[in-house]
């Protein structure tokens, strides 16, 4: 896992967050790309996320991008060698539509890419522009997450499962498909499922739940004695704060979130829309909004400012949003808030299971190597789901997933100990 850590505050515009929005065609057409190059095409798409469908050609900062996708090196042979393959990686893309239409496509990954005193610049077909810049389906995925995994398998399964977590289950692939997803699709060595499942299947599962903010588990449909489909089971991570590396003090340092704050602006939605909509575009709303004189819900017309892209027409004043947008507004803000009072609840609940936590280290600190063992065995026999004994036998007493399990232990073997 790589151990060089962002500073964000070295970090501008869009590279300032946390996820990037990817096309679920996108997810699905990048299986043969290697751990690196898979890396680099989300943090490319991270930068040019805004200006996807307006500009033709992108630009980053070459070392900020190695350092992005956890490349410490000034070799920059390797970085060239990765922009060239994803320039002559052909991607293609066999899909449903919103309308359950068929759609096929084909394009190169980059149309583009060079590097040139220090900066790479880079550019998108004009049709796969389109396609990954489409909001209506996507999948947030977090560049600083992708930094943890060591195998290009790993991150193909993470990206793939992520989409599914709210919903729990990937639902039925083909195995066909799987390969597809994999990049293994051209491989008579897998085309067997018993190696397949072996190198593949497993040890992805195994990183995925190890590296990242979700715990997958494989289920399998067969046709008589030949598996023939499979579907991943998605839950959260109960250890995700692990893996969050949070920008928000990054973004708090920020004119325009300052001033959010000072209109009365939640800290969560503030952060939300600078996330969304860019620094500039929410700053552009915010002097729209202060231009219009004694507006009685500030956050309710910007928040009708943002999602309708309110402009001064000329010199003329503009009409205030209708009393149905206002409350509409209203509404979300609440909404807001509401996800704020949760967030701040499960931010305490993390807070009382570390201290537990603390309070278990040192409780086993007190036992002889004899009962530790004793101890352990114990508490697997209690445990039915081979997934939580699984967690346990990877992260022992630190085992998030089986947290609640391990504090009842405890407080049976040292009654009060939590007091």
């Amino acid at each position: 896992m790589p151990d060089t850590q962002l500073d964000m505050d070295h970090l501008s515009g869009a590279l300032r967050r946390e996820t990037v929005k990817k096309n679920v065609a996108a997810i699905h057409i990048s299986g043969k790309l290697s751990l690196l190059q898979r890396k680099l095409s989300n943090v490319l798409l991270l930068n040019a996320y805004d200006a996807l469908t307006s500009a033709t050609t992108h630009t980053i900062d070459a070392r900020t991008l190695a350092m992005m996708v956890g490349y410490n090196s000034n070799d920059f042979d390797t970085l060239r060698a990765s922009l060239r393959a994803l320039a002559e990686t052909v991607a293609e893309w066999d899909m449903l539509d919103e309308q359950g239409r068929q759609e096929w496509g084909v394009s190169s990954l980059l149309s583009f890419a060079k590097l040139k005193n220090g900066v790479c610049e880079y550019a998108y077909s004009p049709a796969l522009a389109q396609k990954l810049y489409d909001p209506k389906i996507y999948a947030l995925i977090n560049v600083h997450i992708q930094r943890n995994f060591s195998s290009g398998h790993g991150l193909a399964l993470y990206e793939n499962c992520y989409r599914f977590v709210r919903t729990g289950s990937t639902g039925w692939w083909a195995l066909d498909v799987f390969r597809k997803l994999m990049g293994v699709d051209g491989s008579d060595y897998y085309s067997s499922f018993k190696h397949l499942n072996a190198k593949i299947i497993k040890t992805a599962v195994a990183e995925v739940n190890k590296s990242s903010d979700i715990l997958i588990e494989p289920e399998f449909r067969k046709k008589g004695r030949s598996v023939t489909d499979i579907r991943f089971r998605i839950k959260g991570n109960p250890q995700k704060a692990m893996f969050e590396i949070d920008d928000s003090d990054g973004v708090r340092t920020l004119d325009v979130y300052k001033t959010l704050r000072k209109q009365g602006v939640s800290d969560r939605l503030a952060r939300q829309w600078i996330a969304e909509h860019g620094e500039d575009y929410v700053q552009q709303k915010l002097d729209y909004v202060t231009g219009q004189g004694d507006v009685k819900s500030t956050v309710g017309y910007l928040s009708a400012a943002l999602r309708d892209d309110y402009q001064a027409p000329g010199k003329e004043t503009p009409p205030e949003p209708s009393a149905e947008a206002i409350a509409a507004a209203r509404q979300r803000a609440e909404e807001k808030a509401k996800e704020d009072q949760a967030f701040d609840a499960r931010a305490a609940e993390r807070s009382e299971r570390a201290r537990k936590l603390s309070i278990v280290e040192e409780l086993v600190s007190r036992r002889n190597p004899t009962q530790r063992d004793a101890d352990k065995r114990l508490f697997m026999a209690g445990l039915s789901d081979e997934l939580d004994r699984e967690h346990f036998r990877a992260h022992g007493w630190r085992s998030g997933l089986n947290a609640s399990a391990i504090f009842d232990f405890w407080e049976e073997l040292e009654p009060d100990a939590f007091q």
